[in-house]
């Protein structure tokens, strides 16, 4: 059976929109003075986009996660300018991506930064 976000015919953008804005008390909100978005719970970002360049996004993530998905798979994984020493990791949009491995980072994500009560009820 198809996952909901494999349903809607939209840009890849608006799938990632949608595998975040799912979870507990998300908002979307740009970074600083940048204008594109990034989503946060309790103003913490878990995942945020690229305003140049390569359609991307970027997204927190555990130890030995950026070092795994990149060197596995150099093609689709990198690790960003900038928050990429935090463990931060990127996934380029512009190449085939694995759908349901992207909601499980965007989830595992939320979950570094969302407050443990909100963890909780994604675990009820």
């Amino acid at each position: 059976m198809p996952k909901e976000y494999d349903l809607i015919p939209v840009s890849k953008y608006a799938r990632l929109r949608k595998l975040c804005m799912r979870l507990p008390e998300v908002e979307e909100k740009p970074f600083a003075g940048h204008v594109v978005p990034c989503w946060r719970v309790r103003d913490k970002i878990f995942v945020g986009t690229g305003q140049v360049g390569r359609p991307r996004m970027e997204f927190k993530a555990g130890p030995g996660v950026q070092e795994a998905l990149v060197s596995s798979a150099p093609d689709r994984f990198f690790v960003p300018k900038y928050v990429g020493s935090k463990g931060w990791t990127g996934a380029w949009l512009d190449v085939e991506q694995d759908w349901d491995e992207i909601a499980e980072l965007v989830e595992e994500a939320y979950r570094l930064v969302a407050p443990k009560r909100l963890v909780a009820s994604l675990d009820a």
